[in-house]
């Protein structure tokens, strides 16, 4: 089962990248190679580097096209190349699934769950402005909800998002520049948390981003002020020496898995 064609989908807007591969059966699976704020570059390594070995090649070799994918390639790892190299791994076993007529989990040990925990996102300039937030995702039925506030001495601040209850991209061009202060940040946070959890309870799972801007030492500390509050996950506390952040705190860490572990 050859493939013949492969075809990259940049969304209008973009952020979201499909990859589309089709074989001489006329059977095709899609990947996701979104990697959002810079989607053109995988959309690029996929179309330059990676789609034109692909055709000419067994479909049904999945792993043995990892391996080459991967191992072949002088520059390995990293988000670029690892959002490139799962969509072809998705897209494969998609098609799979088609082939045989049966869903994809079934190939992947069957079903295990019968639903599945979602969250929101929930912002607001101020503590109460996200409190508010948050008890408009509560009165919606979400029990998980990811928690972020405006912090009093800066003027902006990642993850309070432009609008409400739809997903934010990153964006297209240069990034948003701010200033920052982690001592302002470390200082505020806990005290949002403190006021979520007087709030609502015990029974809500409430989650945070930190996006990176902390260093090791700075990301322990965050997560041993926030273990009173019991988050369901601190994300992205740093870009990376996770286990350094693990075995300091208690919250579990949560994160992009394309950035390797360097701890």
């Amino acid at each position: 089962m050859q493939i013949t064609d492969a075809k990259v989908i940049v969304c209008p807007g973009r952020n979201f990248v499909t990859l589309k591969i089709t074989t001489e059966d006329g059977v095709y699976g899609l990947g996701d190679a979104t990697l959002n704020g810079r989607e053109l570059a995988v959309a690029s390594y996929l179309s330059d580097h990676i789609m034109p070995i692909l055709i000419g090649r067994d479909a049904r070799r999945i792993e043995d096209t990892w391996q080459y994918l991967y191992k072949g390639a002088y520059w390995r790892r990293g988000p670029v190349t690892m959002s490139a190299i799962s969509a072809v791994d998705t897209a494969l076993w998609d098609i799979k699934a088609k082939t045989l007529d049966v869903p994809l989990y079934q190939l992947l040990g069957g079903a295990t769950r019968d639903g599945v925990l979602v969250y929101g996102h929930a912002s607001g300039v101020d503590i109460e402005d996200t409190v508010k937030a948050v008890s408009e995702y509560v009165a919606l039925g979400y029990k998980a909800i990811r928690a972020q506030s405006g912090v009093p001495g800066l003027q902006t601040t990642y993850g309070v998002g432009r609008g409400k209850m739809h997903y934010e991209p990153a964006e297209v061009d240069a990034p948003t520049e701010n200033l920052w202060s982690s001592e302002l940040y470390l200082e505020f946070v806990p005290k949002l948390f403190e006021r979520l959890r007087r709030e609502f309870g015990s029974a809500l799972h409430l989650l945070h981003d930190a996006h990176h801007r902390l260093t090791p030492i700075e990301a322990a500390r965050l997560g041993k002020s926030l273990e009173p509050y019991h988050l369901s996950w601190l994300e992205d506390p740093v870009p990376a020496t996770w286990r350094l952040i693990a075995n300091s705190t208690a919250p579990c860490i949560a994160g992009d898995k394309k950035t390797p572990d360097s701890g």
